[in-house]
């Protein structure tokens, strides 16, 4: 077998070395999702899941059997997950639901009345299964911006379709609880978490600002207050403001997380607020302390970075969504304000400027599924919407008229990883702030990653690798200040690729800087590979080969590496520049989920996808302050 090909002052092993790990680390790996709808949504309703409520959710997380809402086969996760968040939108919260089953305890006859205008009939479960419910879902989506770059909450064209439902709620009360039930009955502290949460959606003229919102604490505070939604504020400001005062008067600690950036129209990591204004340092300190975390990866595609953005990096294109959430189909049009690496970048400059990084927040993955089920595994994936679970019917479309994103367009993915001290509300939720978290697009990828400058080679390999990361540097999420000796930052990492899944490709470190007169920068490394491969005069490493049988499909792992461990030193540091760090590390090509479906159609590949990805690890940056 042969040895990795180490770079001057790397240390890697060899694919089939084998470490004696430390029986007791620090800190433990756990797997979650943070972002996940059940039938208690109005659009997952409204998309054919009547059935799978929180406790389905649940049950599918620790890995029991549970009936699929639209096809009614018996499903089941692949491998178990250690935490679950359910995060039902905020708006219409149970309302769908309530009125289908004859349960809804509303005020007047706002929704009825809409709803006799549309289709001419009272009976939504009619409507649905006529397959109205999606227009229901159309008629409640905005329609673009009448003056694009503006304000979109004060554009005259953004009018918020759930305020034809009328007065809701009692009836979301009434769900908040039973979610809340739902949430305490299936937490095990130490051996399954349920953390409970919420979605507040805001798509002002089409505009994805959507954040969820989750709390450590129980349902005695949970259920002193009902969640906060678009309905009453579009602006993050007025969010933020909320979880302020409900945490003063109920004791209630809040994290909100952005997600799904890659379709904000320019708005989510813009270099202005919401309302157009300059961003200051107590705008910048309160948006990084209610959001310490970024969700990178999901369901409606991955948000890390955009070949326009980031032409130099090979690994740019993966998992591109371009489609926006309303009425009518419109271009999509590339942002920075849109993808996290460019934020990350642009948050270094708005400090240097303010002096307060607002983008200075962690990454993890998580589904966004609307089935109640989290399936982020290629061949057990069952759709965003419970439509999609089956072949033959994911090219339905469900958002935009006329140009339309179907099932084949949805990524299987992602999944939230955390190093925690236990698997508890508490641990997670302090994991969370101080950002001890990475994202996978579904494989169980495990990452360590330190930053310090006094490590030795031989580090390394230490069984004890987390002991020493932990003592002689700091782990993602972390902060690094110059020292006296402007010695170079260096990132001691180990990446071990999931026992169930595909070997690894290549571990890379993906840095950004501002130079002291203001450029933004961005770089790829490679550090460590597979094989016998090496890197070109411009650092640049060749394809690692594809075992995809695109026939069956299948894969081989008769390429790639069991894991990567390593000593990287920055070779471009700057004492001077702000900078962050993080590892993204690579599979080697697997089949798509979209494969499978061409297979057993017998269809060949569908047209909305490749045969083939490469799925990938993104852990949380590591900053570098002057």
């Amino acid at each position: 077998m042969s040895l990795l090909r180490p770079l001057p002052g790397i240390l890697l092993v060899s694919i089939s070395a084998i470490f004696c790990y430390a029986e007791e680390e620090p800190t433990q790996l756990l797997w979650g999702d943070t972002h996940l709808h059940t039938s208690y949504s109005f659009d997952a309703f409204l998309n054919q899941n009547q059935s799978a409520d929180p406790d389905t959710a649940y049950r599918w997380a620790k890995g029991l059997p549970v009936i699929h809402p639209y096809n009614r086969t018996r499903v089941q996760i692949g491998t178990p997950l250690d935490f679950l968040v359910v995060s039902d939108h905020a708006e219409l919260m149970g309302v769908i639901r309530a009125i289908n089953n004859d349960t809804a305890e509303l005020s007047d006859e706002g929704f009825f009345n809409n709803l006799k205008r549309w289709y001419g009939s009272y009976k939504l479960l009619d409507a649905i299964e006529n397959e109205t419910g999606r227009e229901i879902f159309r008629n409640i989506l905005p329609v673009p911006p009448e003056n694009p770059g503006g304000d979109p909450v004060a554009d005259p064209a953004n009018k918020l379709g759930i305020g034809l439902f009328g007065d809701t709620l009692q009836t979301e009360t009434t769900a908040w609880s039973e979610i809340v039930d739902a949430a305490e009955r299936h937490n095990q502290p130490g051996k399954f978490t349920s953390l409970i949460g919420w979605e507040w959606s805001s798509i002002p003229t089409g505009a994805n600002l959507h954040r969820v919102v989750l709390t450590p604490d129980g349902g005695d505070k949970a259920k002193q207050f009902l969640p906060f939604g678009s309905d009453q504020s579009q602006y993050p400001e007025d969010l933020w403001a909320w979880l302020e005062e409900t945490q003063k008067t109920t004791g209630t600690r809040f994290i909100a997380i952005p997600h799904n950036s890659n379709i904000s129209k320019g708005y989510m990591f813009a270099q202005t607020t919401l309302k157009g204004q300059p961003i200051t340092a107590e705008y910048a300190r309160q948006r990084i302390r209610w959001e310490p975390l970024v969700e990178i990866t999901q369901i409606k595609g991955d948000s890390e970075t955009h070949p326009e953005l980031s032409p130099d990096d090979a690994f740019a294109d993966f998992e591109e969504y371009p489609f926006y959430i309303q009425q009518t189909w419109t271009p999509y049009k590339v942002d920075a304000a849109d993808y996290v690496r460019s934020a990350l970048i642009r948050g270094l400059s708005i400090e240097q400027e303010v002096g307060v990084n607002p983008y200075k927040f962690g990454l993890i993955g998580s589904t966004d599924a609307h089935t109640g089920l989290s399936s982020a595994e290629e061949n057990n994936f069952w759709g965003k919407m419970a439509k999609d679970s089956t072949p033959e019917t994911k090219r339905g479309g469900f958002i935009s008229k006329g140009k339309n994103s179907n099932g084949w367009y949805m990524a299987a993915q992602g999944l939230a990883a955390v190093w925690a001290d236990e698997n508890t509300r508490e641990a997670i939720y302090a994991a969370f702030k101080r950002k001890e978290t990475y994202a996978t697009t579904g494989p169980r990828i495990s990452i360590r990653v330190f930053a310090g400058r006094d490590f030795d080679i031989a580090d390394a390999q230490a069984g004890n690798f987390a002991e020493i990361g932990y003592t002689k540097g700091v782990p993602m999420g972390g902060d690094l200040a110059r020292d006296e000796s402007n010695n170079p930052v260096q990132l001691l990492v180990r990446a071990v690729k999931d026992p169930k899944e595909a070997n690894l490709d290549r571990l890379q470190v993906v840095k950004g800087w501002v130079t002291t007169d203001g450029q933004q920068k961005e770089k790829v490394f490679n550090v460590a590979w597979s094989g016998d491969r090496q890197l070109d005069a411009a650092g640049a490493l060749a394809a690692v080969g594809n075992t995809v049988d695109e026939s069956i499909p299948s894969y081989q792992n008769t390429i790639g590496a069991a894991e990567f461990s390593t000593l990287w030193t920055d070779p471009e540091f700057d004492a001077n520049h702000r900078a962050f760090y993080y590892v993204r590390v690579l599979q080697i090509p697997t089949p798509r989920h979209s494969q499978f479906d061409g297979v057993a159609l017998q269809t060949g590949t569908p047209e909305e996808a490749p045969a083939t990805i490469q799925e990938r690890a993104y852990t949380s940056p590591i900053w570098y302050t002057p």
